[in-house]
């Protein structure tokens, strides 16, 4: 009896130890897997990376190139080019810019929540209407006047001092916006070549900064047209192989009908009509506040030349939404215990907004999801560079120049700009390491935009009465009227309840048009205000001591005189030292 107990205990424990060493083993294999690397992936990505490279080292040379045909500021050249782009290169700089890791990604997102749906996709029109929108009333006046940036003619209007102040959000944007492409690209080369997410931001955001530091304005461009190719032929190369999966259903079907999940259309209550509407014209209206469009138009050769590149890069745009359309569409079709993803899906697992990659590395093959990660990889790096040059531009030019160093010479100048996209480069790989709160901080940024720079854009462009007064009161009007509406996102409760506002989920939900309310209000601020200030100094019933923007000196300034200004101090390709800066010092 005692030999069998020992022969029993000795089997039980044999038996108990190899189940321990299988679990080991699967552990182990499984470890392995998630940190296998994909090392055809990554050659393909290593090598797409060396063809952007080559492409910014030649567009350098071209850049040096027209600095010496050039009789004005050299810095310049980097910021708008020659003002001579050649308008197919123009097109597809600008629908690259807007094609970005935001629009690609979230467009399938966006489709593939149930909550959400086809429905709740503003991109597809919203930047196309803001191409038009932008190339119709503001390609022609920024142009015409020969502005190097966008805040150009706040700088003129309203002085340096308060300039810097809008100068802040504008700058802040563009740094947001690059850290979050960043952060979506390393999720997405996670996912799909098993590298850890703060490599592959490293390596793009490196490679990015390169060439732009290489080339400025040029090599964002020839760059752009590059990546803007590999995005249409790679995403539209993925769209058969995800359709004809046996997991995936027929997507006119599940549009209407809930198999998986809810229908992949989506719906519009009407309870959410309004907010719907809010987040259209917020997406519609606050493209036209970046400085990254603006250095598209401001780079070419005539204002005609500008609105057709925006016409044209708004249609393109419009049609390369498409196959996120799809990608989100197949991925709400899908029965994902069929796939190698598994249950529960992505969506209950909280990965809506990676469903890009998870679709391509699960429902095609190998070759094809690293066709995919370049067309991701691509937009992501069209945004990028874009946003590095921008924001460099603003403060090298409207901070630097004009407030810190306005004797700097222009070799100094090109030292800045390039010192300055490394700075903001830096910075957004920091950001884009940090938190997931990156995204909230970015569209916190776009409605503070929305709500406080497009009114002021609009009024120092075509309304003539507008002065500093009015931009002060404008702006603390928009901001803080955005700050007491709450902010979903951060749970922040509002201050003040909107009619609709709800609570859902612990979470206030303003239903009703709160930002294109504040927007509108601070519109009506700067004219009103900048109306009955002019009409004070003017008249004599305020001293003049306490005028502090000079109103009642510079009341009959407009920006048709600055215009006239450009014409005589103008020398082909770029102007002469007697810049923008110099037109307000004669004024």
């Amino acid at each position: 009896m005692v030999s069998e107990g020992l022969i029993h205990l000795y089997l039980s424990a044999y038996t108990r130890v190899a189940q321990i060493n299988r679990s080991i083993s699967c552990c182990r294999e499984s470890l392995y897997l998630k940190m296998a690397v994909n090392i055809p992936g990554l050659i393909a990505v290593i090598v797409f990376y060396i063809l952007i490279l080559a492409t910014g080292i030649w567009a350098s040379r071209k850049a040096k190139k027209e600095e010496k045909k050039c009789t004005g500021n050299k810095s310049e050249v980097a910021m708008v080019g020659g003002r001579n782009m050649n308008l197919w290169v123009g097109i597809f700089t600008v629908t690259a810019t807007w094609v970005g890791g935001g629009y690609i990604m979230g467009t399938a997102e966006l489709v593939y929540d149930p909550s959400k749906g086809l429905l709740w996709v503003h991109g597809l029109v919203a930047f196309a209407f803001n191409l038009f929108f932008g190339g119709f009333f503001f390609a022609k006046p920024m142009r015409d006047n020969n502005y190097v940036t966008m805040i150009d003619p706040f700088q003129l209007r309203y002085g340096n001092a308060w300039t810097v102040m809008l100068c802040i959000p504008a700058i802040l944007s563009e740094v947001f916006w690059s850290a979050c492409t960043l952060a979506a690209l390393g999720g997405t080369m996670n996912v799909i070549l098993g590298i850890a997410p703060y490599q592959s931001i490293l390596i793009s955001a490196s490679v990015a900064i390169l060439y732009t530091l290489l080339g400025g304005l040029y090599s964002v461009a020839y760059t752009d047209v590059i990546q803007l190719f590999l995005i249409v032929v790679s995403l539209w190369l993925c769209v058969p192989f995800l359709i004809l999966n046996p997991a995936s259903t027929d997507i006119v079907n599940t549009a209407v009908n809930n198999v998986y999940q809810a229908p992949w259309l989506g719906k519009i209550d009407l309870t959410d009509l309004w907010r719907w509407l809010d987040d259209f014209f917020l997406l519609a209206l606050s493209g036209v506040c970046y400085q990254c469009f603006y250095q598209r138009l401001l780079a070419a050769s005539s204002s005609a030349q500008a609105q057709k590149m925006c016409y044209a890069a708004g249609v393109l745009c419009f049609f390369l939404g498409f196959p996120s359309v799809l990608i989100g569409a197949v991925a709400a079709s899908t029965d994902w215990n069929q796939t190698s993803y598994g249950l529960p899906s992505p969506y209950e697992k909280g990965e809506a907004g990676i469903i890009m990659p998870i679709a391509l590395q699960h429902l095609c093959p190998v070759y094809i999801s690293i066709a995919g990660i370049g067309a991701i990889a691509a937009v992501v790096m069209s945004s990028m560079d874009s946003t590095l040059l921008s924001s460099s531009s603003m403060f090298t030019h409207n901070i630097y120049k004009k407030i810190i160093r306005k004797k700097a010479s222009d070799r100094e100048l090109v030292w800045v700009i390039k010192i300055s996209v490394l700075f903001f480069g830096v910075l957004g790989i920091c950001l884009a390491m940090t938190t997931s709160s990156v995204y909230g901080l970015m569209f916190m940024s776009e409605e503070l935009i929305y709500c406080t720079i497009f009114p002021q854009l609009v009024s120092v462009l075509f309304i003539p009465v507008s002065n500093g007064y009015g931009s002060l009161v404008g702006y603390v009007v928009g901001v803080t009227l955005r700050l007491l509406g709450g902010d979903s996102f951060f749970k922040i409760p509002p201050v003040i309840p909107y009619p609709g506002c709800t609570l859902v989920d612990g979470i206030y939900v303003q239903l009703f048009p709160f930002k294109t309310l504040t927007m509108l209000l601070s519109l009506f601020s700067i004219v009103s205000v900048s109306y009955l200030t002019s009409l004070l100094f003017k008249r004599g019933l305020l001293p003049e001591k306490w005028d502090i923007f000079d109103v009642s000196k510079n009341t009959d300034i407009i920006l048709k005189d600055v215009k006239e200004s450009d014409k005589e101090t103008e020398l082909s390709p770029i102007n002469k030292e007697d810049d923008v800066g110099e037109i307000e010092n004669q004024a």
